[in-house]
């Protein structure tokens, strides 16, 4: 009896690693919106509105920077997205969802989505001053805005 048992047990752990190899670590992928609930929103908020001073919004100002080709790779630079435990490619999924969720009356009309290959190039290249970098190559962070319209 107990060699069925450890039969049994032997034969649905090999089945739990054959499947586990079969399906990879894409098989229990979190959508876009999950990735950003889960690595985001705990400083940005669940609606994307942050909180000023410490933590911009991520509603309109989004859209616009992307039209501006320094700024492309920016929302992948920065510490929370730089360092978040997701690959590249569940990044890029969740900086094109917030774009389109958070922006879509502010991207440009000609908008292409982020790539893999660009968020991954960009996310090596941690900012260590992202708001030194956004004042040089966009416009400073307006700190007093305060959270109004988006909450």
């Amino acid at each position: 009896m107990q060699a069925r048992r450890r039969i049994g047990s032997g034969l649905m752990s090999l089945l739990f690693l054959v499947l586990g190899l079969a399906l990879g670590s894409n098989g229990f992928a979190a959508s876009p919106r999950i990735n950003y609930l889960l690595y985001c929103s705990g400083c940005h908020l669940p609606g994307g509105q942050g909180n000023a001073p410490n933590v911009p919004t991520l509603h309109d100002e989004l859209g616009l920077m992307m039209t501006v080709p320094a700024m492309r790779g920016y929302l992948a630079r920065v510490p929370g997205s730089a360092q978040a435990p997701i690959d590249d490619v569940d990044l890029t999924a969740v900086l094109n969802w917030l774009l389109t969720e958070f922006n879509s009356e502010t991207l440009p009309e000609d908008f292409k989505p982020l790539s893999v290959d660009e968020v991954s190039a960009a996310r090596a290249r941690l900012l260590a001053d992202p708001n030194g970098y956004r004042e040089t190559h966009w416009k400073p962070y307006d700190f007093q805005t305060p959270l109004t319209e988006h909450q």
